[in-house]
């Protein structure tokens, strides 16, 4: 029976393939066993794409995202293309995806599961209960600004160029969201930029502060310097909630706080953009992880950042929180029974290959299910 619930797979590159087999046997579990249904396709993106088609995103795949409720991927990219020019790499692939389909705001969950408190490399009271989102603007600032480019000098030296640029639109909706997500957990947001040297800082404060006072004045707010907020990160990172900064600091301090919890392989993320005239809200969900080319096919991939993405997207897109909730006790659940892929091994663990960790993801639901 068609679920109208529509979902585009791309797996992409590297370990993509293997994370998202997965995924798809966890899809499978819970429209046998919780009557959620989709209706999947897959395609292609990145390298894969590259080596089918001769670029890393097709206009039909675009179509087919445009017109699907959520996009799930794995991974794009390795060395097989690194010597492609920069705007046939497979990187491009995903950076269309999100200009195209509108993906201004970038959730990165900084969560530290009790069983994996021992993989950070900081203290277990700093990071034990972590949890924390980091909110990063995705479509706009240094990565997309105009004038950009390498020019030729008299001299005959080079200059690289890149333009830090944000409108007040752009600022204002990407806070909206961050004032959203906090009024749904501890109700207090965070704003981080550079007002002390870069106007675009300044202008990013102003607009925040002043949503802040029309829309949402029941959330805590308070406004940090992006270097700071690195800082803070590694020495107290439990005195945050939601964190929302613009392109560049969000990419930077997502990955940071990433490396608390003690592996990139156990993070997802959620790309969103606007809710259309239908109440729907185009969304991309991907693991943290890049495609890590040197273990792809050995069976060593952590699954679990690319089906947390997937409980994301139940949560986020489809507004089925409770089949998150599933699916996220599973997980830890499974990690607190000791099971480790090699990434997250530590003293006392079971190793365990991709393959396994599904296998016992997919018995726990079913006792869960029991």
């Amino acid at each position: 029976m068609a679920s109208n619930r529509k979902l585009l797979i791309l797996p992409g590159d590297g370990i993509g393939p293997e994370v998202m087999v997965t995924v798809r046997k966890v899809i499978d579990w819970m429209d046998k066993r919780r009557a959620v249904s989709f209706d999947v396709e897959e395609d292609l993106v990145g390298g894969s794409a590259i080596d089918a088609h001769g670029i890393p995103v097709t206009d039909k795949t675009v179509d087919t995202a445009m017109n699907s409720d959520a996009v799930l991927l794995g991974a794009v990219g390795g060395p097989k293309w690194d010597e492609l020019p920069f705007d046939q790499k497979p990187e491009r692939g995903l950076l269309r995806l999100r200009k195209d389909l509108g993906l201004y705001a970038n959730l990165r969950p900084a969560l530290c599961f009790d069983a994996l408190v021992e993989a950070s490399s900081l203290k277990p009271e700093i990071i034990a209960g972590l949890d924390i989102m980091i909110l990063r603007e995705l479509t706009g600032g240094v990565y997309f600004g105009e004038p950009r480019g390498i020019e030729d000098l008299p001299n005959g030296e080079r200059r690289g160029i890149n333009t830090q640029v944000y409108t007040t639109s752009e600022i204002r909706r990407v806070a909206a969201v961050g004032f959203d997500l906090a009024r749904k957990r501890n109700n207090r947001l965070c704003s981080v930029e550079k007002a002390n040297v870069m106007e675009s800082g300044v202008l990013w404060r102003q607009e925040v502060t002043k949503l802040h006072a029309e829309e949402f004045s029941d959330v805590e707010l308070s406004h940090m310097y992006a270097d700071n907020c690195a800082m803070q990160l590694v020495r107290a990172p439990k005195q945050f909630d939601v964190i929302v900064t613009d392109n560049l600091f969000g990419d930077m301090l997502s990955d940071a706080a990433a490396m608390l919890t003690g592996s990139l392989g156990m993070l997802p993320s959620a790309s969103l953009g606007d809710v259309d005239e239908t109440g729907r809200r185009k969304s991309l969900y991907e693991p943290v992880h890049g495609s890590a080319p040197d273990i792809a096919g050995q069976g060593k991939a952590n699954p679990l950042a690319t089906l947390l993405s997937y409980a994301m997207s139940l949560r986020y897109t489809f507004d089925l929180p409770d089949d998150a909730d599933l699916i996220e006790k599973a997980v830890n659940n499974v990690l607190a029974k000791g099971l480790r892929t090699p990434d997250i091994m530590a003293s006392g663990g079971t190793a365990v290959s991709t393959e396994q960790m599904t296998e016992a993801l997919i018995r726990e639901l079913d006792e869960m299910a029991a």
